[in-house]
């Protein structure tokens, strides 16, 4: 079965996790470093996804700039990014939960979060991410 356009293959999903986890945690050390506080909060639609602990389920269409992921080379490096991004996951954990709440980096859509909203928000993002998982599962007929 060829390529669907628009249509990401697993390995092109599991690359714009990691890139995204990898965005997220770079705010969460931006958050744990910084001294500036910022008393703005959250956007209606952040307020949202965080009262109910995860984004809606509905397929979100991302702008052409942000709607590039690469197919991974082999199964071991991507295994090797998840990795990766998992330990700098629990790296920050602790940090994230010690930092000031209001040291806060700015969101496109949900408005201003702290390190600990930042970390949640990957764990958020990977959830989302899985009814996708099984639909491009389904179509390779695993």
């Amino acid at each position: 079965m060829g390529p669907e356009a628009g249509v990401w293959s697993l390995g092109q999903m599991y690359d714009h996790l990691i890139a995204v986890a990898h965005e997220y945690l770079d705010h969460v050390e931006t958050c744990v470093g910084t001294g500036t506080e910022q008393l703005l909060g959250k956007t209606a639609a952040g307020e949202e996804v965080f009262r109910l602990g995860g984004f809606p389920p509905v397929k979100i269409a991302l702008p052409d700039e942000m709607n590039h992921a690469d197919n991974p080379d082999s199964i071991e490096i991507l295994d090797e990014r998840l990795r990766q991004v998992m330990s700098r996951m629990r790296e920050l954990e602790g940090k994230a939960a010690a930092a000031n709440a209001n040291a806060k980096v700015e969101h496109g859509d949900f408005g201003w979060l702290n390190a600990r909203e930042w970390q949640a928000l990957i764990g958020m993002h990977f959830r989302h991410h899985l009814r996708q998982k099984r639909e491009l599962e389904e179509r390779v007929g695993l």
